[in-house]
């Protein structure tokens, strides 16, 4: 008995186990990992990518997938960019526009991925698309369109730049040390551990992912459920966008591409279950981190960047597999 429970341990949390010795790993070949400043370059860089695995999250508790976030997150920082450029820019985007506040580049991307999420929710609720297919077609058509759009005269296709001071330091800024885009995606997963835990509409998307026939016959309205986890996804990746395009200084439709799998991943490895009803905020976020720590520690000890395929891919497999196990064992 005992040495079943030691298994069953080793078996849930393997990953984080690995995870570990990863970095102990990594701490021997190059000390200077472990320190304040490594953390705070691996929190930035994971910002983004917890506000995709935020809203995905929710989006697997109700039983789906959004396959859109990565070009949502492309879209919404090519939004935020043309908006957010200086009058005097040699190749400003919309020419006679004047200086935005910046809240305005950013308000506009999130509603913008309102409008897509809420397409994508449609199609897969209403007209019973598979939300893994509604995913890739939406996908492709985000993608399209935001390179026609790019390559609007006088951009013609070159990638976004010369953003006003505010919009940059949105995403180089810090308050006592701590950067906006952490303080942001830790506002995030707060809201997101609230109304998964402390709302009404939480037990609801819980409820759906778990036994959409049973919701329904308990009164839920699971197309307004679907509805609103499909938004909400797509609102976050297009704020991720943002703070991607704000970051960088610069923006074009092929940013944060495939990042749908490292968020897709990020839930599974955190708890979370394909079969629905099952995930966490914490454990999301902790699968961010182990996805980050990851790229940024091989990268840290010098060795190839082709290395960081190889090994989120076995990560991913491994996670799958676990969670069609226990899924399997608890059925």
């Amino acid at each position: 008995m005992k040495k079943k429970s030691i298994s069953k341990y080793v078996v849930d949390y393997i990953l984080y186990i690995c995870l570990v010795f990863m970095i102990i790993i990594i701490a021997v070949i190059s000390p200077s990992f472990i320190s304040v400043r490594v953390l705070s370059d691996v929190l930035i860089q994971s910002a983004p990518k917890i506000l995709l695995a935020m809203g995905m999250l929710v989006v697997i508790i109700a039983g789906g997938m959004d396959m859109t976030v990565g070009r949502l997150a492309g879209l919404g920082a090519v939004i935020s960019g043309t908006l957010a450029q200086q009058a005097a820019y040699y190749l400003k985007f919309w020419v006679s526009l004047p200086e935005l506040p910046i809240w305005i580049p950013i308000a506009v991307s999130i509603i913008v991925g309102l409008v897509m999420g809420a397409i994508t929710g449609v199609i897969i609720s209403e007209y019973k698309v598979p939300a893994f297919l509604a995913g890739l077609g939406m996908q492709m058509i985000i993608y399209g369109a935001n390179l026609l759009f790019l390559k609007k005269a006088p951009n013609n296709s070159q990638p976004l730049a010369g953003f006003k001071e505010t919009f940059l330091k949105f995403g180089t800024g810090s308050i006592f040390g701590v950067s906006y885009l952490i303080i942001v995606a830790f506002v995030v997963m707060i809201f997101i551990f609230i109304l998964l835990n402390m709302t009404t509409l939480g037990k609801n998307i819980y409820a759906t992912g778990g036994n959409r026939e049973a919701a329904k016959v308990a009164g839920i309205n699971v197309f307004k459920v679907d509805m609103f986890v499909y938004m909400l996804s797509g609102a976050l990746a297009a704020l991720a966008g943002c703070m991607i395009a704000a970051r960088t200084g610069s923006a074009t439709a092929t940013y944060a591409e495939g990042y749908e799998m490292d968020a897709i991943a990020s839930c599974i490895i955190g708890g979370a279950s394909f079969a629905g009803g099952i995930g966490n905020v914490p454990g999301a976020f902790l699968g961010v981190i182990i996805f980050s720590v990851i790229n940024y520690g091989l990268t840290f000890v010098g060795l190839s960047s082709y290395w960081q395929y190889i090994v989120k891919g076995l990560i991913i497999i491994v996670a799958v597999a676990l969670d069609m196990r226990k899924y399997a064992s608890n059925k």
